[in-house]
């Protein structure tokens, strides 16, 4: 992450936690009295809260989408009271003291009232702030966002869960790429949980999100492949980033062995242009690539990228094994939930195949050829389109 990002928003932090001590019983009172708000112990949350369980204990998978908001005073018996004022009453926790503020642990953060999923771990950062940030919900259509003016001279957009009208926090445009937002959470709203619980808790259609984290503790090296248009610029996308360790422009999912550009050019072959990735999965995990992948591609067109056009500049994931697979299909998932205004994502989720290196002349052409190179990447309209997808976040 920048630094100028975590320094804007750590100052945007500072100056709320300035306006919000200046109101007079901001809805903390009773919490301070109780003092509650230096930890909001979600873990001591009376289960009756979480869902219908099974026989065994086990909550039924998806039970937070039938949940119907108990009355104020069931809320008081379920909820401690720091989590009945942030949630209920509206009120904003202490900075630094909170429980998920520092907290590292992969698995995902749910609403402490209804349950509902709301945001990974894998979108958590430290935004300096005192409170548990990320760029982005884990479902979009479970928060809700509105229009705050509590603090004069100071509108905000809070955030509010979809079937528990919770409090959650605010919503600020000063977060880290890819999405630039920053969601500023209260600890006492959430509860997390590990992944190792996902499953025995009902949330066991969030494992995909975590399938490769196994992997993340080898030393060995990892390939993934990824098909985005010219595999001149997605090939200098890839080798910027920290962990991958080597690239490959070249051709694959095609019919013909060691085929030529000119052959590939031509459409006749059935190959994409590709970029084969070396990574080592302790520094970077195989959904980040998948992250960076979407941001620098086009996936709502189909059979073309940007000024190029035809079936070898589609768009293409070729998963080396299954937790490749799930990864990629839920990433692709969460865009089309995302994103539906902006149609169907024709990219494709297929096994590897033969992998065929592009001719030596290709491989990081960027570097070899800047000037030719620069002129094609304005000059196809690159950047524009991808701004207008993705805003300046771009990775």
């Amino acid at each position: 992450m920048k630094s100028g990002i975590k320094t804007k928003a750590t100052i945007a932090g500072m100056l709320l936690l300035l306006l919000v001590a200046a109101i007079p019983d901001h809805g903390m009172a009773d919490a301070r009295e109780n003092g509650e708000m230096m930890k909001t112990e979600s873990t001591t949350m009376k289960d009756t809260n979480a869902g219908d369980t099974g026989s065994k204990g086990k909550a039924r998978p998806g039970s937070w989408k039938d949940f119907k908001k108990p009355d104020a005073a069931a809320l008081k018996e379920t909820l401690t009271p720091a989590q009945y004022c942030v949630t209920q009453e509206e009120a904003t926790e202490r900075p630094f003291g909170n429980e998920y503020a520092d907290n590292k642990k992969e698995g995902i953060y749910v609403d402490v009232v209804s349950g509902e999923p709301l945001f990974s771990s894998r979108d958590k950062f430290d935004s300096g702030t005192g409170w548990p940030s990320f760029t982005r919900p884990l479902e979009p259509g479970n928060i809700v966002t509105r229009e705050d003016r509590k603090i004069p001279y100071m509108p905000r957009t809070e955030a509010r869960s979809l079937r528990g009208d919770s409090h959650l926090g605010h919503v600020f445009p000063d977060g880290p790429a890819p999405t630039g937002m920053r969601y500023c959470m209260n600890s006492a709203a959430l509860r997390f949980i590990p992944v190792e619980k996902l499953e025995e808790e009902g949330y066991g259609e969030y494992l995909v999100l975590f399938a490769d984290r196994k992997s993340e503790g080898k030393t060995e090296p990892a390939t993934a492949t990824f098909a985005g248009g010219c595999f001149w610029c997605l090939q200098n996308v890839f080798d910027r980033l920290d962990g991958v360790l080597s690239t490959a422009a070249g051709y694959t999912g095609g019919n013909r062995e060691n085929p030529s550009y000119e052959e590939v050019s031509s459409g006749t072959t059935g190959h994409a242009e590709a970029v084969r990735v070396r990574y080592d999965p302790a520094k970077i995990s195989y959904a980040e690539l998948l992250d960076v992948f979407w941001h620098n591609i086009d996936p709502f067109v189909k059979d073309r990228q940007f000024c190029d056009v035809g079936s070898q500049y589609r768009t293409a994931i070729f998963y080396h094994d299954e937790a490749q697979r799930q990864l990629a299909e839920e990433s692709k998932a969460k865009l089309e939930r995302s994103r539906k205004a902006d149609g169907t994502v024709y990219t494709e989720i297929v096994p590897a195949g033969d992998f065929y290196p592009a001719e030596e002349y290709h491989q990081e052409f960027y570097r070899k050829s800047p000037l030719r190179y620069g002129l094609y990447h304005s000059g196809c309209g690159r950047d524009n389109r991808l701004k207008e997808l993705w805003g300046d976040g771009t990775p």
